[in-house]
């Protein structure tokens, strides 16, 4: 290859680990076109699998501060660009692995930090970010339900005591007034003495009436 090809190539390189928030490297060795196309569609829009040159690889690596990834640039090497979210395409290589042994996955870059194979896996194992967003959602509206009980409460408690006050005062006021009646009444009879004249009525009344049917 050309030298000024190569560069171009080592560019194209440095540029891709510069903007991917994730790159892993594989091995694909065995590994059909099909079977890598069907991989890298899988990794999510934005991202790309390509097979790659070792040496302009470690060059390019080198260039970005990934000098850590210079071990594992050896045999069949292809790299995986992750420009969406690390754990989704970790997910989709873990679960590609697993149905094509052949694919190795060696190592890679997350985030700005080389990492070896292990974690790779680690990080499939991991809940993607939409699921953690709507797990944080749901703990959020679930606090903010709380709260707004706990203001509620003494709202509802104070409405319950107004009412109830508002209740008592008509009572009160209706019973008062009957207490008072019989003293008033027991002063106007002691005073004009209408009670024993109507006494006396029903009963000379009565005494009449029993005279007649005699």
């Amino acid at each position: 290859m050309p030298t000024q090809a190569k560069a171009a190539v080592i560019d194209e390189i440095t540029e891709r680990f510069q903007q991917s928030s994730a790159a892993v490297l594989t091995e694909y060795r065995g590994l059909t076109v099909a079977q890598l196309t069907q991989l890298r569609r899988s990794l999510g829009e934005g991202s790309s699998y390509a097979v790659v040159k070792n040496t302009l690889t470690k060059r390019a690596a080198d260039a970005v501060g990934f000098s850590d990834l210079g071990p594992l640039l050896n045999g069949p090497t292809a790299i995986a660009f992750i420009e969406g979210d690390p754990v989704t395409a970790a997910k989709a290589i873990r679960d590609f692995a697993k149905a094509h042994p052949m694919l190795v996955v060696k190592g890679g870059v997350v985030e700005g930090r080389t990492v070896d194979a292990a974690e790779v896996t680690r990080l499939a194992d991991v809940e993607t970010r939409e699921v953690l967003l709507a797990k944080l959602a749901g703990a959020m509206k679930g606090n903010l339900t709380k709260a707004a009980g706990l203001f509620q409460a003494p709202l509802s408690q104070m409405a319950r005591l107004a009412e109830a006050l508002k209740e008592k005062k008509p009572a009160e006021a209706t019973e008062a007034p009957a207490a008072e009646a019989p003293a008033a009444d027991t002063t106007a009879d002691d005073a004009t003495g209408d009670v024993p004249a109507a006494d006396t009525t029903d009963t000379d009344t009565a005494a009449a009436d029993a005279a007649s049917d005699d």
